[in-house]
């Protein structure tokens, strides 16, 4: 469900989604200056807090606690400079934005070349039915969940649950699933990338652990890492599942059709909207990846219909939290409670 459009009106964008390419191709060039700016006040503040958190341990364990939560905030946002990165739109220079996402990725326990692939794969396929399974939220047709035995669809429920999701999904992600290059493991390159990554973080970890001892690790790192973390699954969970995304078989799925009407645009207060960098603005992002962060709220100043386009409130898509399976008779992700009710009538 999205705000300021009724269930079954015309599409604020109706009309050949591929022709919005050209139009956003003016605002791929990314601002050197403007790059290094942001990355100076999300690593600089990130780092003072780190320090602070560290020094407050002589104070009070609360306030390190606190000044750690706080501090997953610009973790958050360096998470999403590597992924400007990861789409070669944060500096002109690819093989600079590449180097800066592998140094983001100690700080995000997050291989930059494995998850630049995964990532890759998942603009490429995204809403692709016969593409499922890498980078994406696991998402069944209601006619495969029908279909399946009572335990399989148990197994469903449970990794659709809102603890399985967003309680023990980030942590497992973060700290276990990054480790090895899942879904890529033929390849050195990946296994290269994950391997370095893990062989810095546990180099950070042990001379955190030498200088402070565990406290730092358990106050400051874990904290701040998962609250980031589940803050960035739940922003990448809400861009594509709401009712009305789109989800197509592989021989009529439409590459741009997909990007632009199966990712959400997240109306988000301006402070999260700055810390989250813009990535509410996520139809956009789909139908050019190469627009810098920052350049994305132009976009939507120059261009009334994507401004309108798929909006969806914080409200909203604690509501859109709910549905799980999609329909594709009425091309609507429902919830089970709505699912079940559909078979049994």
């Amino acid at each position: 469900m999205f705000s300021e459009k009724k269930q079954g009106a015309p599409h604020p964008t109706a009309g050949p989604a591929r022709d919005w390419v050209r139009i956003l191709s003016q605002y791929r060039e990314p601002s050197t200056w403007r790059s290094t700016f942001e990355l100076a006040v999300t690593l600089g503040p990130f780092l003072v807090l780190w320090v602070l958190a560290w020094m407050a341990l002589s104070v009070s364990g609360w306030l390190t606690l606190a000044l750690s939560l706080c501090n997953a905030a610009f973790l958050l946002r360096l998470f999403a400079i590597q992924h400007d990165c990861g789409h070669g739109a944060f500096f002109k220079n690819r093989t600079l934005s590449d180097w800066v996402g592998r140094a983001i990725g100690v700080l995000t326990l997050t291989p930059y070349d494995v998850w630049q692939r995964s990532h890759a794969m998942h603009h490429s396929t995204s809403g692709n039915l016969g593409r499922r399974g890498m980078g994406d939220v696991h998402t069944l047709t209601l006619a495969e969940y029908n279909a399946l035995s009572g335990f399989n669809r148990l197994k469903y429920r449970l990794y659709r649950h809102p603890i399985v999701l967003f309680g023990l999904g980030p942590g497992y992600l973060f700290f276990l699933q990054n480790r090895l290059p899942l879904g890529l493991m033929a390849k050195a390159r990946y296994w290269t990338s994950a391997m370095s990554t893990n062989a810095a973080i546990l180099i950070a970890l042990v001379v955190i652990i030498y200088f402070g001892g565990i406290l730092p690790v358990l106050l400051i790192f874990l904290p701040s890492t998962l609250l980031a973390a589940t803050a960035g699954v739940w922003l990448f969970y809400v861009q594509h599942q709401f009712e009305t995304t789109h989800w197509e078989d592989d021989d009529s799925w439409d590459l741009h059709a997909a990007a632009l009407h199966g990712s959400s645009h997240y109306i988000m207060p301006k402070p999260l909207q700055w810390l989250s960098a813009n990535i509410g603005i996520h139809h956009v992002h789909h139908l050019y990846s190469r627009i810098p962060f920052y350049r994305l709220p132009e976009v939507l100043r120059d261009h009334e219909a994507l401004a309108d386009s798929n909006r969806m409130t914080i409200r909203e898509s604690l509501l859109n939290a709910r549905l799980h399976l999609w329909d594709e008779d009425s091309k609507r992700l429902l919830s089970f409670r709505q699912a079940r009710k559909l078979t049994t009538s």
